[in-house]
């Protein structure tokens, strides 16, 4: 399911003060009186698709103009991911879009319940709508735009040379980069290296040992201490067992001690057999504080005073502590330096070997590029010159006979991420006429008429779901203007189509009919948008052919109309030049063969 709008709401937007606009998925016209506010329509959809808010839009007397669309969306289509990843919501299928400008010129918008940037609004219009205005023919200008279109255009006969093409301009643009890094960067790739051997010869010199500062912190703290740590040993020895050689008769010692405990207990030990436990506990304690002063002992005798030891671990600290100031926290992270350092010293030292194997590697790609660039060149030309054709073809049946529009194919010689073309359509406004840029080669007016002509060749390969036309029918009428209708609803077939016009010919191939109507309380006009049916759009039909909606020559040419336009939209789209005669019939000509009267205001 392609996305489409499904109902648009205007609040104090120019001279409409509340409309809402119930659009059907085919072809919607909007018709009205003169300044009855139908390009307020289409105003009000190109600021919901992010256009530039003009606050002399704002109704007079209002604080500010509003518009709300919703949306019919695919849960798990493009633009719903898009919206998903923007932060708005989708319910039920539907996304609302708002937006409103205010009489000071503020401006805000929202995306599925979030506030947004406008700018979210343009991109997410990218594919969404395309909107043809007298100021608002930019889609398809931008060059951009044309290129892709164009590629759509040539459709399957493009894939497989394009795709050869990006993948070897991708691989072309890797290797480019690298080998401009290396050429370029030569010298201070130079002295990267030799700042990486410096400090690769340093570690090698001290040759550190993981963890091996914390073991020097801890044998230099033994040795600063000797002295401190000697006598806490003796002195504990001492206390735990006594001094045999200096102590003085009768002194008291842990072991001693614990000996006379015990053996008061084992002297009672008959009379309460839980004393027997209390003794072995003692007699435990006594082989355990005997064993401990042993190790005393022990610890006493190997703490020794040693200066230079001493003065050797602790350069040893400082050497290690310059590594860790240059190279890591510690002696882990600086051996993992030097590996690292290792490796990029190696991948330094082979640049020459590397930029002579990238030099190959580039030129060969870029002789693989050069023949896919002129291969995807050679279907985009002949692409183009079936698009040039068949838009040629549809402006001479839309009242622009000596147009011609070309697609002009330009290489470039420069290789871009689709090729090595400059794509850009022009037109010839008649014979020996320059091939001039569209938005310099049309007027307004026709400029509509020949994006309405694009829109109908590129149908089904251009993606945008909904088109909106504005001023499409400009200085036409008679068959061209039933051409213009029938190439809309044409386009209607693939797409949403919403025009606003002044052509009775042109309104008779709707889906749907909205008429804008105006009154007046004598203070201020206001504007609302009403759908009609069958028999209310014959007399709108009438009143835009002959001005009077009660004419029954009028009524009877809108029915002719109507009938003849049913009849177009349900057999084969007709290519320009088809079937002239029964086409001049709807336009010049009543049921009772007289002429009729082209009228109707533009608004």
């Amino acid at each position: 399911m392609r996305p489409r709008v499904d109902e648009v709401r205007i609040n104090g937007l120019g001279v409409i003060d509340e409309a809402v606009l119930q659009l059907s998925p085919g072809l919607t016209v909007v018709t009205g009186e003169t300044g009855a506010g139908k390009t307020m329509v289409v105003t009000g959809l190109g600021l919901l698709f992010g256009g530039r808010a003009d606050p002399a839009r704002v109704r007079p007397g209002a604080d500010r103009a509003s518009v709300e669309g919703t949306l019919v969306v695919a849960p798990g289509g493009r633009v719903a991911q898009q919206v998903d990843d923007l932060g708005g919501a989708i319910e039920d299928g539907e996304l609302i879009i708002a937006r409103t400008v205010s009489a000071e010129g503020r401006s805000r918008a929202w995306l599925g319940g979030r506030s947004v940037p406008v700018g979210t609004l343009t991109y997410l219009a990218e594919d969404l709508v395309a909107v043809h205005g007298q100021m608002d023919q930019q889609r398809l200008l931008q060059p951009g735009r044309q290129r892709a279109a164009l590629d759509r255009y040539a459709g399957d006969e493009l894939v497989k040379p394009l795709r050869t093409y990006q993948q070897a301009y991708q691989r072309h643009r890797e290797v480019g980069e690298t080998l401009r890094e290396i050429t370029t960067r030569a010298r201070e790739r130079a002295q990267e290296a030799d700042n990486l051997r410096f400090g690769l010869e340093e570690i090698e010199k001290i040759d550190p040992r993981q963890g091996e500062e914390i073991e020097l912190r801890q044998e230099e703290e033994r040795l600063a201490h000797a002295d401190a740590l000697k006598t806490a040993a003796t002195a504990a020895h001492t206390a735990l067992l006594g001094d045999p050689m200096n102590g003085p008769q009768g002194a008291q010692d842990a072991v001693s001690l614990l000996g006379q405990a015990r053996s008061a207990v084992e002297a009672v030990r008959d009379h309460d057999p839980a004393l027997g436990g209390i003794g072995d506990r003692l007699a435990e304690a006594g082989y355990l504080v005997s064993d401990v002063a042993t190790e005393l002992a022990a610890y006493g005798e190997s703490v020794d005073a040693d200066p230079a030891r001493l003065a050797a671990v602790q350069e040893r600290r400082a050497a290690l502590s310059g590594l860790l100031r240059k190279y890591g926290e510690d002696t882990a992270a600086v051996l993992a330096w030097a590996r690292n350092a290792a490796t990029r010293v190696a991948e330094l030292e082979g640049d020459d070997d590397r930029v002579a194997e990238l030099t190959r590697e580039h030129e060969e790609l870029t002789a693989r590029l050069t023949e896919a660039a002129a291969e995807v060149t050679a279907v985009r030309t002949a692409a183009a010159e079936r698009f040039g054709a068949a838009v040629t073809a549809e402006l001479a049946a839309l009242a622009m006979p000596h147009a011609r529009v070309v697609v002009a194919v330009t290489p470039t010689g420069q290789f871009g991420p689709d090729g090595a073309d400059d794509i850009e359509l022009r037109m010839m406004a008649h014979p020996g006429a320059p091939a001039l840029p569209l938005n310099k080669g049309a007027s307004g007016g026709e400029l509509s008429r020949v994006m309405l002509a694009i829109e109908v060749v590129f149908a089904g390969a251009d993606p945008v779901p909904t088109f909106v036309f504005d001023e499409v029918d400009a200085g036409v009428g008679g068959k061209a203007a039933v051409e213009i209708g029938r190439r809309l609803a044409t386009l209607a077939r693939t797409a949403q189509v919403i025009v606003v016009t002044h052509l009775p010919q042109v309104a008779a191939f709707a889906d749907q009919h909205l008429v804008v109507r105006k009154a007046s309380d004598g203070r201020v006009v206001r504007s609302g948008v009403t759908a009609l049916d069958r028999d209310a759009r014959a007399r709108e039909l009438a009143r835009m052919l002959a001005g009077l909606e009660d004419s029954e020559l009028g009524r009877a040419h809108a029915e002719e109309l109507l009938e003849i336009a049913e009849a177009g939209k349900a057999g084969p789209a007709r290519g320009a030049g088809q079937d002239a005669a029964r086409r001049d019939g709807a336009a010049r000509t009543g049921r009772a063969g007289r002429p009729a009267r082209s009228g109707g205001a533009r608004g």
